[in-house]
């Protein structure tokens, strides 16, 4: 059994609170760390998506350095508050929201910040949140909590052991995370060229329509298509999978929640015994659409086999042929711009099944098939259940690595 040391939190780190800013000042100035950076980062990203406008002054005083841990203060519910990012090298000039606080390490040689990493998101760390939080109109995380809190760490030595192997284990994980998206963008890409531009390679490998390929007059469209091709809608493609869940066992589900806005790679799944009414089946790879507030941009493919929220759509294609032109044509900007406008509701908007089945798009076979080439659904597919898999061993294993059940060997 390992050893493990209780420590204060307060003897551990110092607290500070965020910048209070400005909307006038955000969108320009200096690498900034916002709520939504720390909330969806186990480790600051080398490069911040965001920046803001303060003083030399505030960038002395909102600094972050290596080790610092950067934790949401508040939120609406329990299971957001405390939501820990790690820095793992200093960012000069960098400053921090007022919506997160900062925990800078006293001394060194005590915490590891790899291994903090993970035990600050551990199901340990977050339990310990729950039962310690007040709720009133918002969760908090502030000095009181943090003063009296304590952690229980294995030593130094034991910590780097345990970090260093689960860091790198979330660096495959990130990788898999940046195939998906560079994959995406690279058919994205290549559908925009195909059939919006129709600049597909002709018979001697030039663009179609940049080198005068023929067009011709769609009414339907009310644009020039390639001549030759037709004007299909999208229930000549896609089946719905309408088959009702009878909740007599326990199946991965995908729900509005947990599906990313643009991105068509799903890495997360709940419990169907989440839920009490109104989930469908579904099968790796069926194409899913979310039909509630359709600019939020929720399309992607099925990671496994299981069931879907009733305000999402699970569709298999005809002809497997057609399952990269469906998807991307799902998940593409022009069909959401389309979605958006014929959707109904205020609140709530929502579009039909039949407006997405009726959405009519320029077809041809041999392009589409050719377009078909890249198996997206597996490798899509592939990498994410390897990311599940890492993810679930991670938690695992990090207790096992703690109370001495594992060990790891040089």
């Amino acid at each position: 059994m390992s050893k493990l040391f209780k420590h204060a939190f307060s003897d551990l780190y110092d607290i500070s609170s965020g910048i209070s800013s400005t909307k006038e000042q955000a969108g320009h100035g200096t690498p900034f760390a916002s709520f939504r950076t720390v909330f969806n980062n186990i480790f600051l990203p080398d490069e911040l998506p965001d920046l803001m406008d303060v003083s030399e002054k505030e960038k002395e005083i909102f600094s972050i350095k290596k080790g610092d841990i950067l934790i949401t203060r508040t939120s609406e519910t329990v299971d957001e508050l405390a939501m820990s990012c790690v820095a793992l090298k200093d960012y000069p000039q960098a400053t921090y929201s007022g919506f997160v606080k900062r925990l800078r390490p006293k001394t060194e040689g005590i915490v590891y910040d790899r291994f903090m990493a993970f035990f600050l998101r551990s199901k340990y760390f977050r339990k310990v949140i729950e039962c310690n939080t007040i709720m009133t109109l918002r969760a908090s995380f502030n000095e009181d909590m943090f003063s009296f809190l304590d952690l229980y760490l294995p030593d130094y030595e034991t910590q780097k052991r345990i970090g260093d192997l689960l860091y790198h284990m979330e660096r495959k994980r990130e990788n898999n995370a940046r195939i998906n998206d560079n994959l995406q963008q690279q058919l994205k890409l290549m559908y925009d060229y195909w059939f919006n531009q129709f600049d597909f390679p002709n018979e001697d490998g030039k663009p179609y329509r940049a080198s005068g390929g023929a067009m011709e007059w769609s009414p339907d469209l009310q644009r020039e298509i390639p001549a030759g091709w037709s004007c299909v809608p999208l229930e000549d493609i896609l089946q719905r999978n309408s088959e009702a869940f009878d909740f007599s066992s326990i199946e991965p589900t995908v729900d509005l929640s947990i599906m990313p806005s643009g991105s068509i790679a799903l890495d997360q799944v709940n419990r169907s015994d989440k839920f009490t009414t109104n989930l469908f089946r579904m099968n790796e790879g069926d194409i899913l659409f979310g039909s509630i507030r359709p600019y939020l941009k929720k399309a992607g493919i099925a990671p496994c086999k299981g069931v879907v929220a009733g305000t999402i759509h699970s569709f298999r294609v005809k002809k497997e042929s057609d399952y990269n032109f469906a998807l991307f044509t799902l998940c593409g900007k022009t069909f959401f711009d389309y979605a958006v406008r014929v959707s109904t509701g205020t609140k709530m908007p929502i579009v039909s099944l039949d407006s997405i089945m009726s959405y009519k798009v320029p077809y041809s076979e041999s392009i589409v098939r050719r377009f078909n080439r890249i198996d997206v659904r597996h490798i899509i597919c592939s990498n994410v259940q390897e990311t599940q898999k890492l993810a679930s061993f991670r938690d695992w294993l990090l207790p096992m690595l703690m109370n001495g059940q594992a060990t790891i060997s040089d």
